[in-house]
């Protein structure tokens, strides 16, 4: 294996600056979720909800998390339907936010992804 090149260094170094924000990202998804399966979001919660997964929707992919940048999509498009998403919804939030906390907890460093890619 070659040695990291200063960009996969970088944006390894980024990732840990940013990863306890995206751990809380995911957690208010997990949070919602689980609300849901119980209740209906309020219009405060979904509008939170919502961001949030905007937010991950446009970062993930730069960490070369694509497939958590579909997941949030799912979830913001989810959290922006007109109704408030209530218990019927609840099975699908959990998974896609259970597989984005999964993605997030296992990213390997930038320079093994290179490595894979070559």
């Amino acid at each position: 294996m070659s040695p990291p090149t200063p960009l996969a260094t970088a944006l390894d170094q980024l990732w840990q600056r940013f990863l306890p924000e995206m751990r809380q990202r995911v957690a208010l998804l997990e949070a919602a979720a689980h609300t849901c399966a119980v209740s209906t979001l309020s219009t405060a919660q979904t509008a939170e909800a919502h961001a949030v997964a905007h937010k991950l929707a446009g970062s993930l992919g730069s960490f070369n998390l694509t497939r958590g940048t579909v997941l949030a999509r799912q979830l913001e498009m989810i959290y922006a339907a007109k109704d408030a998403p209530g218990p019927e919804h609840a099975p699908a939030l959990r998974s896609l936010a259970s597989e984005l906390h999964q993605l997030i907890e296992s990213r390997p460093p930038a320079q093994k992804q290179q490595a894979a890619k070559d």
